[in-house]
């Protein structure tokens, strides 16, 4: 309770505070009025001890009462939310988990308008150059230092508005919703993980990573942006790595050949 009470934020003591006032309030009124229908016919001596009774009982079970039970409810609230992080979040690198990403994404193509026509939209999957070579030579535990330093580097090259996400293994996705000029925080993304230094057991080491960028102007289903976006991930692995491979939507979904940007 009271590790609780000192993590409480100003605004969540505030509303411990009221609940517990007015409950203990009301709680006080009920008893004044009810005491005085039922002895008021008793005369002022029984009236007046009723009046006394009606205030300080309620002073002493109610107050305390709603204190912890608003108390219980602020730790379930707490619980709940930390809940709700486990569920979404990566906890490795603090991104959105691939469930959580992919929902992210349905959940706002759906309420964008039909057709946008100012081609703001756009899905980047990033994954680690040659990141099992970490794992193997350096272990496990290098490898996951090397996640959390992509994560901090692709939310360092981003907008605030944009959302990343851990799609599992090396591989991140980020989502820019708005307008933007994706190839170009795409490569800015490129640039930061490849300006990371990353010393596993004192071995300087190169992180690289290659990005699979496209661009829409109408909403789509995220699995068919995904689908769109890895293949020119992997045509950024095939053409050497360390690069950024875009197309628009319309266009690689159409006869036409996708539009590739180093």
């Amino acid at each position: 309770m009271l590790a609780t009470l000192k993590d409480m934020s100003p605004r969540g003591r505030r509303t411990l505070v009221r609940w517990t006032a007015f409950g203990t309030l009301g709680c006080i009124l009920f008893a004044q009025t009810a005491n005085w229908l039922l002895f008021r016919k008793l005369g002022q001596p029984a009236l007046g001890l009723s009046i006394f009774s009606g205030t300080i009982i309620p002073l002493m079970l109610a107050g305390p009462l709603f204190f912890y039970l608003t108390l219980k409810l602020r730790e379930l609230a707490i619980a709940n939310h930390r809940l709700m992080e486990a569920a979404t979040t990566d906890s490795l690198t603090g991104c959105l988990n691939r469930g959580a990403f992919a929902a992210h994404v349905e959940a706002s193509l759906a309420s964008s308008p039909v057709s946008r026509g100012d081609g703001s939209g756009a899905l980047l999957v990033i994954d680690a150059d040659r990141f099992k070579r970490i794992n193997d030579r350096f272990g496990h535990g290098n490898g996951d230092e090397a996640l959390r330093l992509m994560a901090s580097a692709i939310r360092s090259a981003i907008r605030g508005e944009d959302v990343v996400g851990r799609l599992g293994g090396e591989e991140f996705a980020v989502y820019l919703n708005g307008p933007c000029d994706a190839g170009a925080i795409a490569g800015r993304v490129r640039r930061a993980v490849e300006a990371l230094r990353f010393r596993p057991n004192g071995t300087p080491w190169q992180l690289t990573a290659s990005i699979g960028c496209v661009r829409f102007d109408a909403p789509r289903p995220f699995s068919e942006l995904y689908r769109i976006a890895d293949d020119l991930l992997y045509q950024a692995k095939r053409s050497g790595r360390n690069r950024v491979v875009a197309a628009d939507a319309m266009a690689a979904l159409g006869p036409e050949p996708y539009v590739a940007a180093g």
